[in-house]
């Protein structure tokens, strides 16, 4: 309550651009290409896949995701359609936020770098979704594109370096269809910035 006697609120807050939900911008791994106020809003917006991993990332906190997932998911739902926002559950994201089953470790900082362990994508499937598939937007369950282990993020640099963003820690994977889904992901518009927290919403055709 304020002396004139009226309710009023205000905080002040600061962030990571790559904590919690986020957007990783092209130009987090691609000198000169786009920060994230410059991603253009149909690389956020779209038809999503869900593609289910899930069954063996949980029981190898550093499996990598191949073409042969993605390609036997295509056997069951058809080609990835063009203009996609492709997006892969693990599972793993049903323990955040418990460090320790998340991230595999809860060692906090620069000593953490070398105990995480949790699945990403092979560079090798991104290369193929990238030249193979015509998709707008990448994205997982996990705190990283590239898996825990990694030492040169090479799925980040082929992945953006082709101007597709990355979502990363992306909740809810598990209350998704396969097929059917439109994606509203709007990060944080920072001027300049290589990410920002990230807002997705989902609408779900009946």
């Amino acid at each position: 309550m304020t002396p004139a006697g009226f309710y009023y609120s205000s905080n002040a807050f600061s962030a990571p651009e790559h904590g919690g939900t986020h957007l990783d911008a092209p130009v987090h791994f691609a000198k000169d290409h786009l920060s994230v106020d410059q991603v253009p809003l149909s690389n956020l917006t779209g038809n999503a896949v869900v593609i289910d991993v899930s069954e063996k990332a949980l029981k190898n906190r550093d499996y990598l995701i191949s073409v042969n997932d993605i390609e036997n998911w295509e056997k069951k739902n058809g080609k990835i359609p063009d203009s996609s926002i492709v997006l892969f559950k693990t599972g793993l994201g049903k323990f955040y936020p418990n460090a320790k089953n998340y991230f595999g470790t809860d060692v906090k900082g620069v000593d953490a770098i070398p105990l995480l362990h949790f699945p990403g994508i092979d560079p090798g499937a991104a290369e193929w979704l990238v030249s193979q598939r015509k998709i707008k937007a990448l994205g997982l369950d996990t705190p990283s594109i590239d898996y825990g282990q990694s030492k040169d993020f090479k799925t980040h640099q082929v992945v953006l370096a082709k101007n597709i963003p990355a979502f990363e820690n992306v909740a809810n994977l598990d209350k998704l269809p396969t097929k059917g889904s439109y994606i509203v992901a709007l990060p944080m518009k920072i001027e300049h910035g290589s990410g920002g927290p990230l807002r997705i919403i989902v609408w779900i055709r009946n």
